[in-house]
């Protein structure tokens, strides 16, 4: 990889930002296209945030990924938002586009492809139950009822978090019945469900505690962990147990980043390529 006064810089937003994944995935991505392009993480803190994204366009900065805890923070300093940031109030991506930061969020679409590239599971006209009310689960929700499922619902810890998400969606997307339920109506949701979503940290590595009683999990459930590490969670094995279909993060992760990596250089992205970075690097964490 060349490094000189014509590579287009990319990157990464948050505090703190810690270990990702996104500069594997990204740059050899861009190695293999023979792009001349870098993705470097930038661990901006709170109070920099408005001088950060301001001085991108100064220092020709193609575009950033923005991540926890700024994906509603930055709403706020930019100029334009596609439709799906302007639904779920989050944006993960960012373009410079003659001086001007146009916001995204490709969560949502990314959750929806890996559904259907990694499970060949068609969402449409489906139950899901999602565990979970938070910034995840709300990119979800939204992607999943774009895309035409039949029912959503939610339950959170916190019960008015799930109730403010059903009403958003109901009130911005009309053709999915959305509901909030308790965690004594979770039994009955679930057997419906053709879905499960995890889209809490319960079971993220070192937890491997488990979002939902695994007596409730039947044969005929998709089950989904949003959380890729570790790969196989213990909701996950409860899941492969009783014979239910399962998929980790990892796919929209990939997906999410396929997306942006399109909105940034306007090429189609390498997918099995970013696959292969996004495993070799995670394995590294692992070890």
């Amino acid at each position: 990889m060349k490094i000189d006064g014509e590579t287009k810089v990319v990157g990464l937003i948050g505090y703190p930002i810690g270990h990702t994944l996104s500069p594997a995935m990204h740059n050899r991505a861009f190695e293999y296209l023979d792009l001349n392009y870098l993705y470097l993480p930038f661990p901006v803190k709170e109070s920099n945030l408005k001088e950060a994204l301001r001085a991108l366009p100064a220092l020709s900065v193609v575009g950033v990924n923005v991540t926890l805890p700024y994906k509603e923070r930055v709403l706020e300093y930019l100029d334009e938002v596609s439709e799906e940031a302007e639904l779920t109030q989050a944006v993960n991506t960012i373009l410079v586009k003659d001086s001007r930061l146009i916001g995204y969020n490709t969560d949502g679409k990314g959750f929806v492809t890996s559904l259907k590239k990694g499970a060949e599971f068609n969402p449409r006209d489906k139950k899901v139950v999602i565990i979970g009310a938070g910034g995840a689960s709300r990119a979800v929700s939204i992607g999943l009822a774009k895309e035409g499922v039949e029912k959503i619902t939610l339950i959170d810890i916190v019960f008015n978090k799930a109730q403010d998400l059903a009403s958003h969606i109901a009130k911005n997307i009309s053709k999915v019945e959305v509901a909030a339920v308790k965690e004594e109506g979770l039994g009955k949701e679930v057997r419906e469900a053709d879905i499960l979503i995890n889209a809490t940290p319960l079971g993220m590595k070192p937890d491997d505690s488990l979002p939902i009683d695994p007596k409730l999990l039947h044969p005929n459930l998709l089950v989904y962990d949003l959380i890729y590490n570790p790969s196989k969670t213990k909701l996950l094995s409860e899941a492969e147990r009783i014979g239910a279909k399962t998929l980790n993060g990892i796919g929209m992760l990939l997906y999410q980043g396929a997306l942006t990596f399109t909105i940034w250089t306007g090429r189609e992205a390498p997918i099995e390529v970013m696959a292969r970075a996004l495993k070799e690097e995670l394995k590294t964490q692992v070890s």
